[in-house]
């Protein structure tokens, strides 16, 4: 999806979900350090840290590429 120094993002395959979840991993541990999904409250997709996770600039910006990314799909998607 985006390239990244520290992290990958797996999507998650579950057959019945109408949008998209990407595990955060990081590259030098393999732990999961959050998920990226949808939030329909505020109907964008958002990422949902796991607890006890320190982030830096860095991979912040990273995980905001993807979330970029995800909502300029889902509005192409809209318009088909």
């Amino acid at each position: 999806m985006t390239e990244s120094k520290y992290l990958e993002f797996e999507e998650i395959i579950f057959p019945k979900n109408k949008t998209k979840i990407f595990t955060v991993i990081s590259k030098s541990r393999r732990d999961c350090l959050g998920r990226i999904k949808w939030y329909g409250p505020w109907r964008q997709y958002c990422f949902f840290p796991t607890e006890e996770t320190v982030w830096n600039f860095e991979c912040l910006k990273d995980v905001r590429r993807v979330i970029q990314k995800l909502m300029i799909e889902r509005k192409e998607k809209q318009w088909r």
